[in-house]
């Protein structure tokens, strides 16, 4: 057995996981799972608006290349013998993937056998970083290749539009992949700078789920992850209004149907993990009622054939929040117009609390068959990153009261917060 303080926790319905944190600093979580498929995520809390940050105790901030945080995540993948990654996974029958998002850089796998294997080669090339002049260079090329593929997608346009419309300065704006322009500053140096400052231990974590024990990632940490010095990151996020910068934004694509996305936007982000958790289940709860399969608005614009494809989400985190409704339609304006008319019937008649505690019991529902999958993994990575526990959130969605979604209906819904991104076919000549 590990002399590692290692903490169990169980939920009421009979689910749990097992978390230590690592002599390397690294925070790690282990769910038993007797399923087929085992699933690790190893994940930094480094993302695409952590573009201006210092060490503690260093005097001034440092301001890096858009982009490059996704730009790491790709030459992660290169090692110093030559050999590739995922030819390295394949060997042994796993599935791997990376992806960088808003705030997080996460490499994972999956894989039925070989579990032990896998993970050792998941901890060593993260871990073991590669950069080359040459290889920068190479990889500056195929990154801009596929950032103009991203410029002529319309479904990554109206979204990277929509939030340029929204935020006037927050880094919540920026590309993920970053621009031609901002990734051809990127070095060597640069990427080392930046590896070195996130991919710190203590700034990442490590989830695994499967046929899988404690000990046994113990094991292998130990003996793979090499010792490294803890250091405190400050980030420096820009201050953002809670008014959208922009009411409308447009584009011209190749498209069949004009499409809309329009953003709720919402500043009111708080400090405290534990209300950012509760406001996270109110959202959810809101945005379904409001404007999920079964509300009025989505059965009237679907069923008077104004929209297609409708669709409702919110994203609620340390930072930014926000709601989205989405789908195709001849008649833009009009969905908006329906849009506040639907709010302004809301305000002045109340919400259902029928509706309430349908949806509640369908997101909790939703809830628990999240531990139906290994794949829940990730699920874990997301919600501890925002500094949620897992458990704790089932314990916010039984515990949401229908007073907490009325008083966030009436914080989140003012004009003055709504933006919306418009697609429509090239005009004719």
């Amino acid at each position: 057995m590990s002399d590692q303080n290692i903490i169990r926790k169980t939920n009421e319905f009979g689910e749990t996981y097992y978390y230590t944190k690592h002599r390397s600093g690294l925070d790690i979580y282990v769910i038993p799972k007797d399923f087929a498929t085992n699933y690790a995520v190893f994940a930094t809390r480094y993302g695409a608006i952590d573009n201006c940050f210092k060490v503690e105790g260093e005097e001034s901030f440092h301001e890096v290349p858009d982009g490059i945080a996704h730009y790491l995540e790709h030459k992660m993948f290169e090692n110093e013998d030559g050999i590739d990654t995922f030819s390295r996974f394949a060997q042994y029958g796993a599935s791997a993937n990376a992806y960088t998002s808003a705030t997080m850089t996460a490499y994972l796998f999956s894989c039925t056998k070989h579990l032990k294997e896998n993970l050792e080669i998941l901890l060593d090339y993260v871990s073991k970083p590669y950069f080359t002049p040459e290889n920068v260079e190479k990889e500056r090329g195929i990154i801009a290749q596929e950032i103009r593929m991203y410029e002529d997608n319309p479904g990554s346009a109206i979204y990277y539009n929509l939030l340029q419309a929204m935020y006037e300065k927050h880094q919540t704006r920026v590309d993920v992949a970053g621009t031609v322009d901002s990734i051809a500053r990127i070095t060597p140096e640069l990427l080392y700078d930046c590896y070195y400052t996130f991919y710190n231990f203590s700034n990442m974590t490590l989830c695994v789920s499967g046929r899988v024990d404690m000990d046994t990632v113990l094991e292998i940490a130990d003996r793979v992850l090499p010792e490294r010095e803890p250091k405190k990151i400050v980030r420096h996020y820009h201050e953002e209004g809670s008014a959208v910068y922009k009411k409308r934004v447009s584009a011209e694509f190749e498209v069949s149907r004009p499409m809309f996305l329009l953003g709720v936007k919402d500043m009111n982000i708080s400090d405290d993990p534990q209300i950012r958790m509760k406001k996270r289940v109110a959202m959810s709860i809101l945005t379904d009622m409001l404007f999920g399969p079964t509300s009025d608005f989505a059965i009237d614009v679907y069923e008077s054939g104004l929209v297609n494809g409708f669709d409702a989400s919110y994203d609620h985190s340390f930072d930014s929040s926000r709601i989205f409704l989405e789908g195709e339609t001849d008649e833009p304006e009009t969905v908006y117009a329906n849009f506040l008319a639907y709010l302004e019937a809301n305000r002045k008649n109340g919400l259902c609390e029928e509706d309430f505690k349908r949806i509640k019991r369908a997101t909790y529902a939703s809830y628990i068959k999240v531990f139906d999958s290994t794949k829940l993994a990730r699920e874990f990575t997301h919600m501890i990153h925002d500094d949620c526990d897992p458990f704790e959130f089932g314990d916010a969605l039984k515990n949401v009261t229908f007073d907490e979604v009325c008083a966030l209906f009436d914080e989140l819904f003012r004009e003055d917060r709504y933006a919306m991104s418009v697609i429509t076919p090239p005009s004719e000549a």
